[in-house]
């Protein structure tokens, strides 16, 4: 019912609105530089703030918090916009003893071709490969019990007809995984 995104590129602003689509009552983009920076089509934005998809920016996810196997909030750290980086965009600077906590039940990350790696840094007995990517089988099982992973997460930068038959193929396990429960 609470969804939290993170990133800011057209992704983002795809998931946050098929989450709004699937029934989410509230679903935000956590964007940890301001929307003028943000990398997704002005266009985009628009229409998912007009269909109701709220935004924090200037913010970074933290913490995922959870209890029971089941995720109960996102921490965040408010940011302020520091020098340009190297693509000449300000770069994001933690704000000191900003951090809060956002209730959520999903955190889903919509952040560009490489596994961000907060992920596996806050996620007990996820396994990740030399080059950062999650550890999964041809089911898309990771290496903690009941939690899945394909696409890009996975392998790296690869197609979205690829990344798509890894959600499909991972949605069949994690049916089988439920119903065997």
């Amino acid at each position: 019912k609470k969804c939290a995104v993170i990133g800011g590129g057209n992704v983002a602003i795809d998931v946050c609105r098929t989450a709004i689509r699937l029934g989410a009552q509230d679903t935000y983009v956590i964007y940890r530089r301001s929307q003028a920076e943000m990398p997704a089509d002005e266009e985009e934005i628009s229409e998912a703030m007009a269909e109701g998809v709220k935004f924090r920016f200037l913010s970074a996810p933290v913490e995922i918090i959870g209890k029971d196997g089941k995720v109960s909030a996102l921490k965040v750290e408010r940011m302020e916009l520091g020098e340009p980086d190297e693509k000449g965009r300000r770069r994001p600077i933690e704000v000191p003893g900003s951090e809060f906590e956002m209730a959520c039940d999903s955190v889903i990350m919509a952040l560009g071709t490489s596994p961000n790696p907060l992920l596996a840094a806050t996620t007990e007995g996820l396994e990740t490969n030399r080059r950062g990517c999650i550890t999964a089988d041809e089911h898309g099982a990771t290496t903690r019990k009941g939690v899945f992973a394909g696409g890009d997460a996975v392998t790296g930068a690869a197609t979205v007809i690829l990344a798509m038959g890894a959600g499909r193929t991972a949605a069949r396990a994690i049916d089988e995984y439920i119903k065997k429960r």
